[in-house]
């Protein structure tokens, strides 16, 4: 699906460091007009994009082009991977060299372009984002909204856009000189036919109920679906449920119906509370309500 990024006309994209201990999994399959780059600081992170599996760790500098459609799949506890937009004006304007063709495509014939970065260069690249981070929202903000605003009156604003534009410009042409120098390591998994069905499945039915049933949708056993999605995706077919619950579940109290939180934990899809609260502090290491004392993004109500 074609993703709103809500970026306001007086930025050129927008920059900020996602933490999975206090960022929301967004799971849906999603592209943007805008390009994405993402770095992978801490721990690694897993996409899936055309059909494919791949698994970024520590200084990977990873590109999505326009028209790829990726999905976030996957990322250890300690992850942590900046995130950096870009819209077209910005890469016309700033790409004007050939040396710089590459990064007005729309998509790439190698798939998730991707560069394991020398650790000077990946020195040079956090303290570049490190640098354009200041004046930003709180990173508590930045986080719980995953960046994007996903359905909530959420935008991205910075203390001096034309500070952030003028970072963004150097960001962009400094990846693409970096990439030149680093070396591409990842070997992605090309995933089986039905595990990429129930990927679809899970992704646009939330009453997907039971494994029968999701093996049924995708013309096979029970047995073999659970076994070979494990050993593709790197993770069972109920902790992928999971996050998608809990993804789900953010989603619930971003609503303009402001629902409890118990309405919340069963609009995302558990099953009971006790449930719910198991996986949520797996996934943040602290309850949910601890979790939402953090401050709200301007505009929404703190009384959930």
């Amino acid at each position: 699906m074609l993703e709103d990024l809500k970026i306001r006309p007086e930025y050129d994209g927008f920059l900020f460091l996602a933490e999975a201990a206090r960022n929301p999994p967004v799971l849906r399959p999603h592209h943007h007009v805008e390009l994405e780059i993402n770095l992978v600081v801490r721990g690694s992170v897993t996409y899936v994009a055309e059909g494919r599996r791949y698994t970024f760790a520590q200084r990977t500098l990873l590109w999505f082009f326009p028209a790829q459609e990726h999905q976030l799949v996957d990322r250890t506890a300690d992850a942590q991977y900046y995130v950096a937009v870009f819209k077209p004006a910005l890469i016309s304007r700033s790409c004007q060299s050939p040396a710089y063709e590459g990064l007005k495509r729309k998509d790439h014939p190698e798939g998730v372009l991707n560069t394991v970065l020398e650790p000077e260069s990946h020195d040079l690249m956090r303290k570049t984002m490190d640098s354009l981070m200041e004046g930003s929202l709180d990173p508590d903000i930045l986080n719980r909204e995953a960046g994007y605003g996903y359905q909530s009156n959420f935008v991205y604003r910075h203390a001096d856009p034309d500070g952030l534009n003028a970072g963004l410009h150097h960001l962009l042409l400094l990846s693409w000189r970096c990439r030149e120098n680093g070396r591409a390591l990842s070997r992605p998994v090309a995933l089986h036919p039905c595990v990429r069905r129930a990927l679809g499945h899970l992704a646009q039915d939330e009453e997907m109920g039971s494994l029968n049933d999701l093996a049924h949708a995708c013309g096979v056993s029970p047995a073999y679906l659970s076994r070979l999605f494990a050993r593709q995706m790197g993770q069972t077919l109920n902790q992928y449920r999971n996050a998608l619950r809990i993804g789900r579940f953010w989603e619930a109290l971003a609503k303009p119906a402001r629902p409890t939180l118990t309405e919340a934990v069963y609009a995302a899809g558990f099953g009971s509370y006790a449930q719910f609260y198991k996986v949520f502090r797996q996934t943040y290491g602290t309850g949910p309500r601890d979790s939402l004392r953090t401050p709200p993004p301007p505009g929404q109500d703190p009384d959930f």
